[in-house]
């Protein structure tokens, strides 16, 4: 199941099919329905790879009117994720920020009005190269540059942009390179281009358990957590979980109530997704657990792991296990449990690779995509059947207590994969 469109984007599309219908009604048309758009195109930008965070870094831009008539006045925008800032402030340029919506980052926007004509058939550049900044927190990050005719609106479909501010450098001008070739045309495809910037840095991951007590018969909350101690934030693909955590229950206990952002593998055995598709610097999630004791073992134990995909950037796997213990009194077994053997699934992992399951399918080495990407690195949701190297972005309900055998038969049916939903921040909240 594709990820559902925020309320926010809803609103957006809501407005203009009233706004249209209303031009309709009143035998009106927009004032440029007669007068086709000019057919710019921004040149292919090279990926940007072994930036150093902290530091400054420039790439060349192009454009093309692959038109027939001269355009007077054009609009030049670049904007960059939230790792990356303009280094180099141009007069003719205005500043601000967009907060992030519908599973999209905040986004450095700059401006520009480019006040000279742009001949047909004339690719131009910028008289030099865009300087950036890398920010320390960056390390999966993007670039993306867009030309029109049209101003662009800070405000549009109400963004609760920041207040735009004026560059203070030169003007950002354009310079012919020279009459465009069929090369030159097919790499202008369109009036936007975008490219990763991939920094040398690290953010460290890590989870941490928890440590309770109890009778038989009580509910106890148990809550893993996944924290970002940086220094870099981490953006995976877009719609995807920037990171998977595997939380398997105590022996002795059972499940009363797991975390909205979790789907259940096997009775004792959890697999957690992300609200977004990045985590920042000091962020993350918290995963409680209601647990009921359904009897005396002695003290029981179960862990946290990480799933999906290999996390480069992550160096320190001393923090990349946890364990949930609970002392729920004097028992004929005191040994514990890191997982489950049954009838619904095979043995819990328990180890910071992960595990095999019978149900799950493998656990995998812990980790977090890289963007594309953001998330994604990342690393972009995708729902359906998710293979175990990554997973979707949490689904929405404030309960994951499906029944476990149409679980098993939906894994299945995907060949051993996951059935991932999506859910938002917002229906986590009770919006």
């Amino acid at each position: 199941m594709r990820i559902t469109p925020s309320r926010r984007r809803t609103l957006r599309g809501s407005t203009a099919a009233v706004a249209a219908t209303a031009l309709v009604a009143l035998g009106a048309a927009p004032a440029l329905a007669d007068e086709p758009e000019p057919d710019l195109g921004v040149g292919t930008i090279a990926p940007i790879k072994g930036v150093q965070a902290g530091a400054a870094f420039s790439t060349p831009l192009t454009f093309l009117n692959k038109g027939t008539d001269e355009v007077p006045v054009s609009y030049v925008t670049y904007a960059v994720s939230p790792g990356l800032k303009a280094d180099e402030t141009y007069k003719n340029c205005s500043y601000y920020t967009i907060p992030s919506y519908d599973e999209m980052p905040d986004s450095h926007v700059a401006a520009c009005k480019i006040d000279q004509p742009l001949k047909p058939g004339v690719v131009y550049g910028t008289e030099k190269p865009v300087s950036l900044k890398a920010l320390d927190s960056a390390l999966n990050d993007d670039l993306r540059v867009t030309i029109g005719v049209t101003e662009p609106d800070p405000d549009a479909g109400d963004s609760g942009s920041t207040e735009p501010v004026p560059g203070t450098g030169g003007e950002l001008t354009l310079v012919e390179k020279g009459p465009a070739t069929d090369a030159d045309r097919k790499n202008h495809p369109e009036p936007v281009a975008s490219a990763d910037v991939t920094a040398a840095n690290t953010a460290d991951f890590g989870l941490t358990g928890a440590e309770l007590k109890g009778e038989p018969g009580e509910k106890v909350t148990a809550t893993a957590k996944f924290t970002n101690a940086g220094p870099a934030r981490v953006q995976g693909a877009r719609d995807q979980s920037v990171a998977t955590v595997d939380v398997r229950i105590p022996k002795g206990t059972s499940v009363v109530k797991a975390h909205g952002y979790c789907d259940a593998v096997t009775t004792t055995h959890y697999r957690c997704g992300t609200s977004q598709s990045w985590v920042d610097v000091d962020g993350g999630e918290s995963y409680p657990f209601v647990l009921r004791i359904d009897k005396a073992v002695g003290r029981t134990t179960g862990e946290v792991t990480f799933g999906g995909p290999e996390r480069p950037f992550d160096r320190n796997a001393a923090n990349d296990t946890a364990q949930i213990v609970i002392d729920t009194g004097k028992g004929s077994d005191t040994s514990g449990s890191t997982g489950s053997s049954g009838s619904t699934g095979g043995t819990g992992g328990s180890s910071s690779t992960g595990g095999s399951d019978t149900t799950g399918g493998t656990s995998g080495t812990g980790g977090s995509g890289s963007s594309g990407g953001s998330a994604g690195t990342g690393g972009s949701t995708a729902g359906g059947a998710t293979p175990q190297t990554g997973g979707s972005l949490a689904a929405t309900g404030a309960d994951s207590t499906a029944p476990l055998a149409g679980m098993a038969a939906a894994a299945v049916a995907a060949g051993g994969g996951i059935v991932w939903a999506v859910r938002r921040r917002s229906a986590a909240r009770g919006n």
